[in-house]
């Protein structure tokens, strides 16, 4: 009996084994599960990271992630570590002309300070929340633009691949 149940260990060692071998050789395809960290760095400034929240989580190719990070964690797999550079083209896009409007400061609250530079939190008419940057202050308008803030930012992610399943 004792080497009955030796010889289960041993079986039960190699099942666990080979089970841990294969999660860790996924990479990262079309469909993949994946858990990742990572610490995103614009113009040299740290801008967001996942180290305090934990790991960000998404299927490869469902279109949740911006184009060049998607690509760029291709065929990676889980421990795997690298800094990925992702070009505007592949991130936010470049800002848009069209996307510069002007709004009449009257519909800012009022007492508000407005400056140039300022982020702020509007809804188009889907109930989507979208940010607007101020452009410029006039004296009975504000002119914002509506492209995304990191538009025309290259876009440097340090990745660390926790899972892939």
């Amino acid at each position: 009996m004792r080497y009955f149940c030796e010889a289960l260990i041993v079986l039960f060692g190699i099942a666990i084994f080979s089970s841990q071998a294969s999660a860790e050789e996924a990479i990262i395809h079309n469909g993949s599960k994946v858990a990742f960290e990572y610490t995103l760095t614009v113009d040299g400034k740290v801008l967001d990271s996942s180290i305090d929240r934990g790991p960000l989580e998404y299927t490869q190719g469902d279109g949740k992630l911006i184009p060049g990070l998607t690509r760029k964690l291709e065929g990676m797999k889980a421990g795997e570590e690298k800094t990925v550079e992702v070009a505007p083209k592949d991130g936010y896009g470049m800002p848009d002309p069209a996307a510069i409007k002007t709004v009449p400061l009257s519909t800012f609250p009022a007492g508000m300070e407005v400056k140039p530079g300022m982020i702020l939190q509007g809804q188009n008419n889907l109930g989507q929340t979208i940010p607007a940057k101020v452009v410029e202050v006039k004296k009975d308008s504000v002119i914002i633009d509506l492209s995304h803030p990191l538009a025309g930012k290259t876009l440097i992610f340090k990745v660390k691949i926790v899972s892939v399943k």
